[in-house]
């Protein structure tokens, strides 16, 4: 069996590390809604929250194209665009007042980030070399 090569292993790592930034800001995220219910500070902990969050969710769309472009799949980085595309949505949402639709919204990106991480943490998921006739 082949080793990846060392290119793809640290575009692998900043994949990982990027997935688990995101999944931390939602998590934060989550935690800070919770504040606005019984903090002053609460609102101005999930403003700086989402900017985090936003930025996040931009890592992580550059770190799946650089795991891509240094041998790769390209399934992260569709991953990752549709990710940015949810993470739009739920700051449009949060600016417009929306909680009917902002909170479950954010339920749904935890948790599919949440699966993210796992699957980028998976060993089964390491990147391969093609396999070549």
């Amino acid at each position: 069996m082949t080793r990846p090569t060392a290119a793809a292993q640290g575009g692998g790592t900043f994949l990982k590390t990027a997935t688990a930034l995101q999944t931390l800001t939602l998590f934060f995220q989550s935690v800070t809604a919770g504040m606005l219910l019984t903090s002053s500070h609460g609102y101005l902990m999930h403003d700086i929250g989402s900017k985090v969050m936003y930025a996040a969710a931009m890592l992580y769309v550059l770190a799946a194209f650089l795991a891509w472009r240094r041998g790769g799949s390209p399934r992260p980085v569709v991953y990752a665009v549709g990710f940015l595309l949810l993470a739009s949505a739920q700051v449009a949402l949060g600016v417009a007042h929306v909680p009917s639709l902002h909170v479950p919204l954010g339920v749904v990106m935890f948790a599919l980030s949440t699966l993210a991480l796992a699957r980028a943490l998976d060993p089964r998921s390491l990147p391969r070399p093609a396999v070549r006739p």
